[in-house]
């Protein structure tokens, strides 16, 4: 059975360092604490699970940190975790079982990262990541944000889940004013960092220089496909919050050139139509979300509810505002075959009730 080092770095997690620590300190041989600088309770609550908690000096590079906590790890594999993730109670059985059965030949077990959640818990936002690293020299951090394990080697997809769960949000302009004292300091900005650089300038409504370091990303010959795809959306937001539709659009609609449609896009394309009152084109295009198969293993960003709820929802709306309240109706008892819980569900179906539609 392979052993397991949990390798973190951690910085003022007071609030939720033990949380993490509880859902998983059973299931690993090993724990290591890399502290970047915390001032309060942190380092006095890591020292009740291990004796090996290690202070570092920060220097802006995530990849470097992580890399540090690898280096002290002395069991068959790596696991990393941020502080406010979490193994929930469920996930727990399947960890161990893994243990038991992975074979030995395995460099890279990838496993699910669920990152946001819907009223009911269920996952809305999730994507694989490396998650139990071969621990050798071949596998090491690069990117001094948005830091990654690039995959290789014998890989192994695993459907056991880490959650992403804060309490408290953390510094927003940490990523960003990374990334420009990289610039400042005069270093060059891989396709990737390019693309979390955009996304990031996206997420600080710097709509103009968002799209400028994008389009250098999508222009690149190099960058991953899926990433690409995504950036053609984040245009899209940008030119939203510029007040730019038509261009909203082309952008959206440029992500069918790396591929296949995802789920994900079509739903945006069918909003652009809906909400210009293009009802039936709205439609087809919530009809071919609906119609796309997930590829959970593509390795991208996934909203889940892209490939059935949304869309099933969406179609609802469409047939409604086309005058086929029958058909309409089918299609949110079907969106609610999904998510019962839900409130524009619930909502829609005490509307077709009154209208005593059957």
């Amino acid at each position: 059975m392979p052993t397991i080092s949990l390798c973190m770095i951690v910085r003022n997690e007071e609030m939720h360092i033990a949380r993490c620590l509880d859902s998983v300190a059973g299931l690993v041989e090993e724990i290591i604490i890399i502290d970047t600088g915390s001032i309060d309770r942190t380092v006095d609550i890591v020292s009740g699970y291990t004796p090996k908690v290690y202070p570092y000096v920060w220097k802006d590079d995530f990849a470097d940190a992580r890399n540090y906590s690898f280096s002290k790890a002395s069991m068959d594999y790596c696991m990393w975790m941020d502080a406010d993730d979490v193994l929930e109670e469920p996930q727990k059985s399947k960890f161990l079982q893994l243990k038991h059965s992975l074979p030995q030949d395995v460099d890279m077990v990838m496993m699910k990262y669920n990152t946001s959640f819907d009223e009911a818990g269920k996952p809305s936002f999730s994507y694989f990541r490396e998650r139990w690293i071969r621990n050798c020299q071949k596998y090491r951090w690069i990117g001094e944000v948005h830091e990654v394990i690039p995959p290789s080697g014998n890989i192994f997809y695993s459907d056991i889940a880490v959650s992403h769960k804060k309490i408290n949000a953390k510094d927003p302009d940490r990523n960003l004013n990374i990334y420009k004292k990289m610039l400042a300091e005069g270093k060059h900005l891989d396709p990737r960092q390019q693309y979390y650089y955009g996304r990031e300038l996206y997420y600080h409504k710097q709509y103009e220089e968002a799209v400028s370091v994008l389009e250098q990303f999508l222009h690149s010959p190099d960058g991953w496909v899926e990433n690409k795809i995504e950036a053609c959306s984040i245009c899209a937001n940008c030119y939203y919050g510029l007040g730019q539709e038509q261009s909203a659009l082309n952008a959206l609609l440029r992500s069918l050139a790396f591929g296949m449609p995802r789920a994900e896009l079509c739903c945006e394309i069918g909003k652009y139509y809906l909400g210009h009152g293009d009802c039936n084109t709205a439609a087809y295009w919530y009809e071919t979300a609906l119609n796309r198969p997930k590829n959970e293993y593509a390795g991208g960003f996934m909203l889940p509810d892209c490939y059935d709820y949304i869309p099933l929802l969406q179609l609802c709306v469409c047939y409604d505002k086309m005058g086929n309240q029958k058909k309409a109706k089918e299609y949110n008892e079907r969106a609610g075959a999904c998510k019962p819980y839900s409130k524009a569900y619930l909502y829609n179906k005490q509307y077709f009730d009154s209208l005593q539609v059957s």
